[in-house]
């Protein structure tokens, strides 16, 4: 080694001994640390100087890296590289030398999906539809309200989803909530039986459902979503679906199963939750209208401002049968679970005045260069990798070797990578077999952070074979 502590250029290692070549790796760097050759503050090279040196994968020196840092041996940050841990001294001897405790891993890059830019957020106008809407509200509006929320909102809901979703409903039949979990907890309270659901969805909205003591019956799901077939075999009295853009796997539900689940509403007296939590993200198809213009009696259709705005204006509506408008605003109850009625004012004039739309379209092309972006860096520098459910939303679907998730989330952790594994959304009780993934979000991220953020997502997936 011909470097000092300020180096980096040049370094000698010997990969001996049995192991893979990331063992071998990791056990070269340890025996010059233990031994005082490499000393504490020294830099090491970058992965590729490294790799090409020893004539290994680029992904295998950032692994053996990575571990080397959780286990306390070396330090790394973004922008200065990866250095020898002052506290990796070489052991004295007659010493004993306890091992470092495990580094807590900080989040660099948020890939989690499904969730918006929030640099993104249109203040200038919000603020402008804001300052419209209060300077034109009623006086009316600051005392107690309608539990159903503003008829201003519920006016331009009306419009706006029939025009961009093809949802057939009246102002009267649009309950306002701060976002579907809400939604899905008020309609909790109205549903009898067991609930049919999706075999890959998030576990919180099962938690949900089985908190308020219903059954969940889980449906298989392939490339054309849930397989309807299923639910007379359930006994369940409602069903839980994302039609529009299946959560996580990202498929449409085609359109047989479309006019199936609302033929078995109908000979049922059944119930479908329609969860329409991205229907604005479509980038490779024509859209895909709302199920519940098929039968408005037999939908609940859930919307929220959650991915096309911002979870945190905690806005969100439900689209009634008629039959149960009633019933939810009861449940509703109290006016502290009400949302804000500033936003929901400043949201209608949003709609009404054109910027939802606006804002839409914007955040639609950055979305799909994003995606696209994704798409070429994998294409290129991970090929063994297959990636679907690209067509729509602001998540994609890696599928992984099998038995690799596991590794490559601690990879991702070590990387500073905030990400999710596939395997958590299948429901416990499923018969389909599991598949080891990634669910890689990419509305998060700032656009100057994208780019780098997909340069340590390579880092982190398994090699080829």
């Amino acid at each position: 080694m011909s470097s000092g502590p300020e180096g980096g250029s040049d370094l000698h290692l010997e990969l001996t001994g049995e192991g893979g070549a990331r063992v071998r790796l990791m056990r070269a760097l340890r025996e010059a640390i233990g031994s005082g050759r490499l000393a504490p503050g020294t830099r090491l090279p970058p992965y590729r100087a490294l790799a090409s040196d020893l004539g290994i994968a680029r992904n295998t020196v950032a692994a053996a890296y990575a571990e080397l840092a959780e286990e306390g041996w070396l330090t790394a940050r973004q922008g200065s590289g990866t250095h020898v841990a002052h506290r990796a001294a070489p052991l004295e001897p007659g010493h004993r030398r306890f091992p470092a405790r495990p580094t807590r891993h900080r989040v660099t890059y948020d890939l989690m999906p499904s969730s918006p830019d929030a640099s993104a957020f249109p203040r200038t106008s919000w603020s402008a539809s804001a300052r419209r809407a209060l300077a034109a509200a009623p006086s009316e509006a600051f005392g107690v309200g309608d539990p159903r929320g503003r008829p201003e909102l519920r006016g331009a809901l009306v419009e706006y989803l029939a025009r961009t979703r093809g949802v057939r409903t009246e102002a009267d039949r649009i309950v306002i909530c701060s976002g579907f979990a809400h939604g899905l907890r008020l309609v909790c309270q109205v549903l009898r039986g067991p609930i049919a659901v999706e075999s890959y969805g998030l576990g919180f909205h099962r938690s949900i459902l089985t908190d308020a003591g219903l059954t969940t019956m889980p449906l298989t799901v392939d490339a054309h979503g849930a397989r309807i077939e299923e639910l007379p075999a359930t006994g369940a009295r409602a069903v839980l679906l994302t039609p529009a853009h299946q959560y996580p796997t990202g498929g449409a539900l085609h359109p047989r199963r479309r006019a199936a689940v609302i033929d078995w509403a109908r000979a049922t007296g059944g119930l479908l939750l329609e969860d329409d939590y991205d229907g604005e993200f479509r980038y490779d198809r024509e859209p895909v209208g709302a199920v519940q213009g098929l039968d408005p009696d037999s939908v609940i259709h859930f919307g929220s401002t959650s991915k096309s705005l911002s979870p945190a204006l905690r806005l969100g509506w439900m689209v009634l049968p008629g039959r149960l408008v009633d019933d939810i605003v009861a449940a509703k109850g109290s006016r502290e679970l009400w949302s804000g009625v500033t936003d929901q004012l400043t949201l209608a004039d949003f709609i009404a005045g054109g910027a939802y739309d606006r804002q839409l379209r914007r955040m639609r092309g950055i979305y799909r260069r994003r995606r696209d972006l994704l798409t070429t860096v994998l294409a290129e520098r991970a090929p063994h990798i297959t990636i679907s459910g690209i067509a729509a939303g602001l998540h994609a679907v890696l599928e992984l070797p099998p038995g690799t998730e596991q590794a490559a989330l601690r990879a991702a952790r070590r990387l500073g990578l905030a990400l999710d594994g596939l395997s958590p959304y299948l429901h416990p009780d499923s018969t389909m077999p599991p598949r080891d993934g990634l669910v890689i979000g990419y509305g998060t991220p700032p656009e100057h952070a994208f780019t780098a953020a997909l340069d340590a997502l390579c880092l982190a997936l398994p090699d080829p074979g």
